[in-house]
């Protein structure tokens, strides 16, 4: 009996593929998902990329603006000696400079 039904699955099956657009939207829909070079896990990573190269884009830009910013600052004698030395370590030649860092 279970050969039986086994059987007439695959009669109602092929029957159902016999129908030239049920076979032609499978074949299209089977190429369009996994064979095409545009398929879905391609797409899918494409989006990932997209994703995380828009996050990166945003930090740019604000480093971008930050950057900016100091150098328009650095137009300043004074501020272009505290920045050569608080970023920089610049000294002058008679004083010694001491980095404290915490752990």
């Amino acid at each position: 009996m279970e050969e039986n039904t086994s059987v007439k699955w695959h009669q109602k099956l092929l029957r159902k593929f016999r129908n030239k657009y049920i076979l032609t939207f499978t074949i299209f829909a089977i190429y369009a998902l996994f064979i095409d070079d545009n398929d879905v896990f391609t797409l899918v990573n494409h989006h990932v990329k997209l994703t995380k190269l828009e996050r990166t884009l945003v930090e740019k830009e604000k480093t971008l603006e930050t950057t900016k910013q100091t150098l328009i600052e650095l137009d300043d004698a004074h501020y272009l000696e505290k920045f050569a030395r608080e970023k920089k370590y610049f000294k002058k030649d008679n004083e010694d400079i001491f980095v404290i860092t915490q752990e």
